[in-house]
């Protein structure tokens, strides 16, 4: 592994990333970008090493510190081509916890790819292709989604659909902070948030109650 490569992993607060760590993040990048010429795993456009690293691997690691790490489970709403789910995945390995990633996901193509590199690394994932929306009464520790659904219908489905949690994580992108102000009219949250580590315009939202508000 590239010296430069692995400073820049380390710099990453509270990640502390092993040389096989990186060698595994690495790999994942390279899987991807394969899978990537015949499916849209991420956007063509996006898809040298260093973006996917930037964009998608740092960006997805920044929440580990958020993550209950008590919980037999951790989900991830449509995990799309595992981010952030692969990649905390990876994380519990190093870090020598056997919590379960369940990653939800409808599309059969991405699943398939989920189950691969799950496979070829060893993780701890259960790969759920079905739609989140129809599964009723689910348990879990924490909740992640990233580019999945708008924050009011992540909301309304967790409402509706789960039945235990302990707090929930989204990223909020550059209309985050219109979409969380507008949110909090018709919810009632208890969180926290954290200034993304990859972009000056975004933040990380780590929810630990929500209840709907009666209209």
């Amino acid at each position: 592994m590239d010296n430069l490569i692995f400073n820049t992993y380390s710099k990453i607060p509270n990640l502390n990333v092993s040389r096989e760590t990186c060698n595994e993040l690495e790999s994942l990048i390279a899987m991807i970008q394969e899978k990537n010429q015949k499916i849209n795993i991420i956007s063509k456009k996006m898809s040298q090493k260093n973006h996917i690293r930037e964009r998608h691997i740092f960006d997805s690691a920044q929440i580990i510190d958020f993550i209950d790490l008590n919980s037999n489970t951790t989900c991830d709403l449509g995990t799309g081509g595992g981010m952030p789910g692969l990649i905390v995945a990876i994380m519990m390995k190093k870090l020598k916890n056997n919590m379960k990633i369940l990653l939800y996901e409808k599309s059969y193509h991405k699943c398939v790819f989920l189950r691969e590199v799950s496979k070829k690394m060893n993780l701890n994932t259960e790969i759920i292709q079905k739609d989140v929306f129809k599964i009723k009464n689910i348990e879990t520790g924490t909740i992640m989604s990233r580019a999945f659904k708008p924050m009011p219908v992540i909301l309304d489905l967790i409402n509706k659909n789960f039945i235990k949690y302990k707090n929930i994580i989204l990223f909020m992108g550059s209309s985050g902070r219109k979409i969380l102000n507008d949110t909090l009219e018709h919810w009632d949250l208890d969180y926290e948030e954290k200034k993304s580590l990859t972009s000056n315009v975004s933040f990380i939202l780590n929810i630990k109650k929500i209840k709907k508000k009666l209209s």
